[in-house]
């Protein structure tokens, strides 16, 4: 898809159906304050009092009293059912990074696919944040200021490989595959450095580490290309 929906030069927050109450919600707003909704995402949006720039999906989700509050120019269906709402409203945005609240903790089957949804589209900067943790596609290098014993995890969606600074247990030489070695539980010993030679690998942090990797991700300029 060429023709994107929203455009913006800001970060953007975008909300879906999914595990997410409104203090989440504005948390992600502080970085991303304009907000598209995933479907039937649009009602925490309309909860939080914030009107949604623009909704996005097959429409099967959002209920009546939500839509009667939200001028139907916003509305914009895309009704193939291969992808999901998030995969739909994601490949319809361009932003220097995109938020995701409402896309983990509520269906595992949902929560799954939206992971496949970051690996297939590895030029889009998007941080999925959840109740207590957040998950990212890593760039190809990734340098971020951790507390020390702050736990990292790591799981690779390809079989790849990677370096690493300033991890209690290094990648160097390690070969990662979803159905081989994995690193998750890793411990960080204050700032780390990621490197990837290609897309696929998942990081896995608490919540409380998004103000720091907001920052590093708007300051990194490297990213994967489109496929």
């Amino acid at each position: 898809m060429t023709d994107k929906i929203v455009r913006t030069d800001a970060p953007l927050t975008l909300v879906g159906g999914g595990q997410a109450d409104v203090g989440l919600f504005q948390a992600l707003r502080k970085h991303a304050p304009g907000v598209v909704a995933a479907d039937g995402g649009a009602a925490l949006a309309l909860k939080a009092g914030e009107m949604p720039l623009a909704v996005i999906g097959d429409m099967d989700s959002i209920d009546d009293a939500t839509r009667a509050q939200i001028d139907p120019a916003r509305f914009h269906h895309i009704p193939e059912q291969e992808s999901t709402d998030f995969d739909k409203a994601l490949r319809s945005v361009e932003a220097p990074l995109i938020l995701g609240a409402g896309f983990m903790g509520a269906r595992r089957d949902h929560e799954l696919a939206n992971f496949n949804t970051l690996v297939r589209h590895p030029h889009r900067r998007c941080v999925l944040v959840g109740m207590d943790e957040l998950v990212t596609l890593c760039p190809p290098d990734l340098a971020i200021d951790l507390r020390p014993g702050t736990r990292v995890s790591l799981f690779p969606m390809r079989a790849l490989h990677g370096w690493s600074e300033g991890l209690h247990w290094p990648i160097d030489g390690l070969d990662f595959a979803p159905d081989a070695r994995v690193g998750t539980s890793n411990l960080a010993t204050g700032p780390i450095r990621l490197r990837f030679a290609a897309p696929g690998m998942l990081l896995i942090l608490p919540r409380d580490a998004l103000d720091p990797l907001v920052r590093t991700l708007l300051a990194t300029p490297g990213s994967w290309p489109a496929p």
